[in-house]
C-alpha cells in the first residue's frame, strides 16, 4: 500500500496496462518526455519509449483518427484529449465514427480504445477550459463513460477501461490531480458500472461523481453534527450506470440528492432522478433534489467559479430540502 496523487495514479494505471499487454499504446499532445501538461504521464515514455508512446500534433482530429485506426488494426490505444472542452473539436469522430463502428460493421470491427481527458472546473481555467462534459458523452450510444474520484479508482477503472472491448471516455477531474490517497500494491482491476458506497447513513442518499464525491462526503460530515446521517454513493461510471446500488439505497433512506458538476440542463442527475422516479417512486418519502452548476459558462474569477459549482453548503441545503 502506498499513498500517491491522483495524477501519479494515472501514470500507474497506464504503465500497469502497458507492461501487461504489448498492444497498449499511448498517444497525445506532450504525453511523452514532457509527461503531459498535467504531469499525469510522467515516466511512461522513459519506460516504454517512442515506439509505444507518441507525441502528436496539436490536432484533436488527428489524435483520435490515429487512435481509431490503431484500434481497428488490433492495438489498444490510450489517447489523450488535453482538456475535455476540446471534444467539441473532434466530436464527429467520437460520436459518429468511434461510437458507431462496432454496430455498423455488425461486430466485425471492434474499437477497444480509451480516450482520457482533463475534465471539469475548480482550477480557474475559464469557460473554454473548465467544462464538465461527461453528460455529452453519456448521451451517445456506443460509448462507455468513466469518472474516478480517488487515486485507487483511477488505477482500477483505467485498467478496466483499457481491457474493455468498447470505446471508453475516461474523465480525470483536473482539481483532483493533486489530491492523495492510498493505492494497494500489485495489479488493480475494477469492473465498469459498479458504484462505490463511500459512507452509510439512514436518512438520505447522496449520489455524486468525481470531484463532487469529496464535497458530498464533507457535507455528510457536517450533516452528521446536526443529527442527519446520509449515504454517499460514488457512481464512478455513467455508462454503464449502476442503478441497482442507487435504487437499493433510496429504498432504505427514502430520499435522493444528486450532486453534479455539469450544468443543470440535461445533466446526468436528471437521468438518475428520472429512473428512480419511474421505478422507485413509492420508495421516496420526499422530493428528489439536484444540486448542480447553473446553466451558465463557468467563470474564471475565483469567487464566481466557487459560487457556480456545487459547494458543501449547497449540498447540505439540498439534503435538508429533500428531508422536508
Amino acid at each position: 500500500m502506498a499513498e500517491m496523487t491522483y495524477r501519479d495514479a494515472v501514470a500507474r494505471g497506464i504503465t500497469q496496462e502497458m507492461a501487461r499487454d504489448p498492444n497498449v499504446v499511448l498517444l497525445g499532445e506532450d504525453v511523452g518526455a514532457a509527461g503531459g501538461v498535467f504531469k499525469a504521464t510522467v515516466g511512461v515514455f522513459d519506460q516504454f519509449g517512442p515506439e509505444r508512446v507518441a507525441d502528436t500534433p496539436i490536432s484533436e482530429q488527428a489524435i483520435l483518427g490515429a487512435a481509431m485506426g490503431a484500434a481497428m488494426t488490433g492495438l489498444r490505444p490510450i489517447a489523450e484529449i488535453m482538456f475535455s472542452d476540446f471534444f467539441a473539436v473532434c466530436w464527429d469522430i467520437v460520436a459518429n465514427e468511434i461510437a458507431k463502428t462496432r454496430y455498423m460493421t455488425n461486430g466485425q470491427v471492434a474499437l477497444p480504445l480509451v480516450i482520457r481527458s482533463g475534465n471539469g472546473g475548480g482550477v480557474r481555467f475559464g469557460a473554454q477550459h473548465s467544462q464538465s462534459v461527461e453528460n455529452w458523452a453519456m448521451a451517445i450510444p456506443g460509448l462507455k463513460v468513466v469518472a474516478p474520484s480517488t487515486p485507487r479508482d483511477v488505477v482500477g477503472l483505467l485498467a478496466a477501461a483499457v481491457r474493455d472491448p468498447d470505446p471508453v471516455l475516461f474523465f480525470e477531474q483536473k482539481s483532483l490531480y493533486a489530491t492523495k490517497g492510498d493505492v494497494p500494491d500489485g495489479e488493480i482491476v475494477d469492473e465498469l458500472g459498479k458504484a462505490a458506497v463511500r459512507r452509510h447513513g439512514k436518512d438520505a442518499t447522496v449520489v455524486a461523481l468525481a470531484a463532487m464525491v469529496p464535497r458530498a462526503l464533507a457535507a455528510a460530515e457536517e450533516l452528521a453534527t446536526q443529527g442527519v446521517e446520509v449515504t454517499v454513493i460514488d457512481l464512478r461510471s455513467l455508462v454503464p450506470l449502476d442503478v441497482t446500488t442507487v435504487a437499493s439505497s433510496v429504498a432504505a433512506t427514502g430520499h435522493l440528492v444528486t450532486v453534479e458538476e455539469n450544468p443543470r440542463l440535461c445533466g446526468w442527475g436528471a437521468e438518475v432522478a428520472s429512473i428512480i422516479a419511474e421505478e422507485n417512486l413509492f420508495d421516496l418519502d420526499g422530493p428528489i433534489v439536484r444540486v448542480t452548476t447553473p446553466h451558465v459558462p463557468l467563470p474564471a474569477a475565483d469567487a464566481l467559479e466557487d459560487a457556480a459549482m456545487p459547494s458543501v453548503a449547497r449540498i447540505v441545503e439540498g439534503v435538508r430540502r429533500s428531508l422536508q
